[in-house]
This record gives structure tokens, sequence and C-alpha cells, in this order.
């Protein structure tokens, strides 16, 4: 059981902690430095670097967080804070997958082509998107910690 614990801790850290610096430390340094194209390619280059090690987090954080469940007696024993978080990791899950499926494949086809308003479009969904999962993997987090308290 520890290393199912550990196996879903790093999980979270690589996303979760990836999002973050993604998005609150490369951003507005990108922004300051580097003119739209340069820009685009830049974020094409990080996401292909990225997206694997998430593709990775998310199958190793579902098969761990099931197993931690099934460890535990299943979803009628555990508590509804793990009900909770599972429902929102399988969101966030989604919205990987969307931004995976849609606005990147746009982002890399527009930066092949050089069609700049097409790739900062999707680059601004992209942006938005993972805005959206890091608040969701910091109140998955948290939901870890200020639950169980509360119960």
């Amino acid at each position: 059981m520890k290393l199912l614990y550990l196996v879903h801790v790093l999980a979270t850290v690589v996303w979760v902690g990836g999002m973050f610096f993604a998005h609150q430390c490369l951003r507005p340094v990108v922004l300051a430095q580097l003119e739209g194209p340069q820009r685009l390619r830049l974020w094409s280059g990080v996401f292909g670097r990225f997206f694997p090690w998430v593709w990775l987090s998310v199958l190793l954080l579902l098969a761990s967080g099931h197993g931690l469940i099934y460890a535990f007696g299943g979803f009628r024993a555990v508590p509804m804070h793990v009900h909770l978080m599972t429902g929102i990791g399988y969101l966030m899950a989604a919205i990987f997958a969307f931004i995976y499926f849609v606005p990147y494949a746009r982002l890399r086809r527009a930066v092949a082509a050089e069609d700049w308003k097409a790739g900062a479009a999707a680059q601004d969904l992209i942006r938005r998107l993972v805005g959206t999962n890091l608040v969701l993997g910091l109140a998955n987090v948290a939901l870890v910690f200020v639950l169980p308290v509360l119960s």
C-alpha cells in the first residue's frame, strides 16, 4: 500500500507541479522576453516534452487511486472526500485529453504552417484550460488535508 501512495503522490507532483511551473513561472517570462512566433515554437516544444509525462501521470494516478480505494474496501468503504477527489481527477484527465487532442494538435499544426494567429488562439485555449486544471489539482491536493479533518 505504501508503494501505491508513493506512486500516487509522485504522479501528482509531476502533473500539478509541472502545471504550476509552466503557468505561474515560465509563462510570464516567455511573454516578457519572446515575440509571438518564438513563444509559440517554445510552447509547442515544451508541451511536446511535458505532455508524455502528463499521460504517464494520469495513468499512474488512476491506477494507484483505484488500487488504494480497493485496498480500503472499495468505493462503499471510503469517505466522501475520496469520491470527490476521484471525480475531480477524472474531470482533470478529461480536460487534459481535450487539451492534447484539440488545442495542442492545433498549436502543432499552426506552428508547422507558421500560422501565428491560429497558433495564438490554440495557445490561449491551452493556457485557460491548464489554469483550470491547475486550480482543480491544487483543490484536490487540499482535499486530502481539509475534508478528513472536518469529518
